[in-house]
């Protein structure tokens, strides 16, 4: 089941326009959703401005599952799916609830408020969003040489997890497909390395089996 916040009009090449749903009506979506099928866990996607971050966070409070947060800021076309203002609110109030946040380089930059750059960064920058209030912390870090690693923090340590680097245009979506597979697992409860480590190897997966669909960005293959 999901939650509507915000609609784009987009293709593989860009995105033209994007049109914000009222906190109110998201909150009412969130109320029957919960009401009919409590979920085992649960993630945020594009929350668009401070107002819906906001309202989700103060709902979250009372949530007894695992929330995967996914701070999308911007698309793969460069285009900002956050306003500024949101930033600070989600440091601010939805970080606190999250039981594992999934920040790309930029993101975790941005909510950290220092440069991200590297791996020793990537930690520095996951410790400061656990200082913030964050459970744990996957950095994803991109292409290093031959290779893609993302950096899990956790409170007992940084681990790093490493897959092939995938030369590609079929790129979009991937942030969302890994933290919707990592979700997933989560609500079949396996443990959070569990879940990561499986999730990372499907997005791979599904990066490497991509239909060459579109002028663009293309999408990953979900139907493995």
């Amino acid at each position: 089941m999901s939650v509507v916040t915000l609609l784009t009009v987009q293709n593989t090449q860009t995105v033209d326009a994007i049109e914000m749903l009222t906190p109110d009506f998201a909150l009412a979506q969130l109320a029957v959703v919960l009401d009919d099928i409590p979920p085992m866990a649960a993630k945020t996607g594009a929350l668009g401005n401070a107002a819906m971050i906001e309202a989700i966070a103060a709902r979250a409070s009372s949530f007894r599952f695992p929330l995967v947060v996914d701070p999308v800021m911007i698309s793969k076309h460069g285009v900002p799916l956050m306003e500024e203002s949101a930033i600070a609110m989600l440091r601010r109030s939805l970080l606190p609830h999250a039981f594992l946040v999934t920040p790309n380089q930029m993101e975790a930059a941005s909510l950290a408020e220092i440069d991200v750059y590297d791996l020793e960064t990537m930690e520095a920058s996951a410790r400061i969003l656990c200082e913030r209030g964050a459970k744990n912390v996957l950095v994803k870090g991109g292409r290093v040489g031959s290779e893609s690693i993302d950096l899990l923090v956790t409170c007992d340590g940084a681990y790093p997890i490493g897959g092939p680097w995938i030369p590609t245009q079929s790129t979009h979506g991937t942030g969302c497909v890994l933290s919707a597979a990592i979700t997933a697992r989560l609500a079949k409860g396996e443990s959070l390395w569990e879940a990561v480590t499986g999730a990372k190897s499907f997005i791979l997966d599904a990066i490497r089996t991509a239909p060459s669909l579109g002028k663009g960005l293309g999408p990953v293959n979900l139907l493995q």
